[in-house]
């Protein structure tokens, strides 16, 4: 999410003031749905269910059915790492059910769990948290219920910083099992447990800054998960073959479009300057850190000073990109990407069109942003910041941090927010997006 920008964005915060004001775009409605949650990371509607299932930042589950908080699904608080209360990147971060959940009762989540070294000592020492996908299923006595005995672990990594995790997880229209995987932190991609001369991004010997496509219901070996025999890079030397895609910084928030398609949506929190939304596919390389933005040549070294000309080659570009307000305080949007979903619902609207949004334009006070991305006849891709009208209002006046977005089986888009900036008490808000 948004590490290490905290000092810089507050300055940037100032300077915006004195910048161009910001142009009436199209108009947004945030209808409340529910409240009183722990910052809400993900909302999930399994096929053919009424429910929706929410995924608090520390480590439970709770259900949301007739616009109701019914109960506590899954509670996992004992399973992740100690939290930070004014801010933290780790958590519960994932949650996905398997295609065939109304038959089998699977389905699957993320989360940023105590080390696991596995013996390596240098890891012991420097690393932070093992992020993990595990598998449970429902209690076969009731269905709002999971079987904490049925835990398995599907995948783990070691992750070297707090920070950068990523993991969302979702199941694609072939029904494997996709995790976006951050590139493990701090900045720049670049310290320890990164790659000194390419970065994690580049780097295919490592699950970090990737896509991963699974198959949960296969074995590979001794591997918990099969490896579908399609992923790009099976049979390659040196390249890890659950790799689906490349050239990542921090995937926040995926998704497919619930239409069709392979096409998989992320947006990718950039460094300092340039936020960007990446429409990805099988093999494909994102940039990172090579490049920044849609197509901006980046140097670790010296983060806000973009190369006029780098090695551009085999880099698929982003689709849209936005200035941050880190480093590009004039004409700003925000400073943390998140990615949203392609509209699909008639209560929404804006059918066909790519709802996605902003944390905030700083970390002094809540100023969420959210745009709407919308795809030309030429097959490219422009964007607009939304007027947004807040149902209830905030303390200041402004929008809440979106933390997420989610959608229902009917397609309609929600803005999951926070008015705080860390993983502490239950005032956070759910809110249905509607556009006018």
């Amino acid at each position: 999410m948004r590490a290490l920008k905290l000092v810089a964005a507050i300055a940037a915060t100032t300077l915006m003031a004195f910048g161009s004001a910001a142009h009436a775009g199209p108009s947004v409605k945030l209808e409340k749905v529910v409240s009183g949650i722990n910052t809400p990371l993900s909302m999930v509607q399994p096929a053919g269910d009424s429910r929706m299932f929410i995924t608090e930042q520390n480590g439970r589950i709770k259900i949301l059915e007739n616009g109701k908080i019914t109960g506590t699904f899954l509670d996992i608080r004992s399973k992740i790492v100690p939290l930070m209360a004014d801010f933290d990147e780790r958590g519960l971060l994932g949650l996905a059910f398997h295609p065939d959940f109304k038959s089998n009762g699977k389905f699957y989540v993320a989360y940023s769990a105590h080390l696991d070294y596995q013996s390596d000592l240098g890891q012991m020492l420097w690393y932070n948290h093992s992020n993990v996908v595990e598998e449970y299923t429902v209690s076969k006595s009731d269905k709002n219920m999971a079987d904490m005995s049925s835990a398995r672990r599907i995948h783990s990594i070691s992750w070297p910083q707090f920070n950068h995790n990523g993991h969302w997880i979702g199941f694609g229209p072939d029904k494997k099992l996709y995790i976006a995987s951050g590139d493990g932190g701090y900045a720049n991609d670049w310290g320890i447990g990164h790659n000194p001369l390419i970065g994690n991004g580049q780097d295919l010997t490592t699950a970090m800054g990737k896509i991963l496509r699974l198959d949960v219901d296969a074995r590979t070996g001794d591997k918990p998960y099969g490896i579908p025999s399609d992923n790009p890079f099976v049979g390659k030397k040196d390249v890890l073959p659950e790799i689906w895609a490349y050239g990542f910084r921090n995937p926040w928030r995926c998704s497919f479009d619930m239409a069709g398609g392979s096409t998989l949506y992320c947006g990718d929190v950039q460094q300092n300057s340039w936020e960007a939304i990446k429409a990805t596919e099988k093999g494909q390389n994102a940039g990172w850190r090579r490049v920044e933005g849609v197509m901006r040549c980046f140097n670790w070294a010296e983060p806000d000073n973009h190369p006029a000309s780098c090695d551009k080659s085999g880099i698929t570009a982003s689709i849209m990109e936005y200035a941050n307000c880190t480093a590009v305080p004039n004409g700003c949007k925000g400073i943390s990407v998140t990615g949203g979903y392609v509209s699909r619902g008639d209560g929404t609207g804006s059918k066909g069109k790519y709802i996605f949004g902003d944390w905030s334009k700083g970390f002094a006070e809540n100023d969420g942003q959210i745009f709407i991305g919308t795809k030309g006849s030429d097959g490219k891709w422009s964007m607009e910041v939304a007027s947004v009208e807040v149902q209830g209002g905030t303390p200041n006046g402004k929008i809440p941090y979106i933390l997420a977005f989610a959608q229902d089986n009917k397609g309609d888009v929600y803005a999951l927010t926070s008015v705080t900036t860390g993983p502490n008490g239950s005032q956070d808000t759910i809110y249905k997006v509607v556009t006018k």
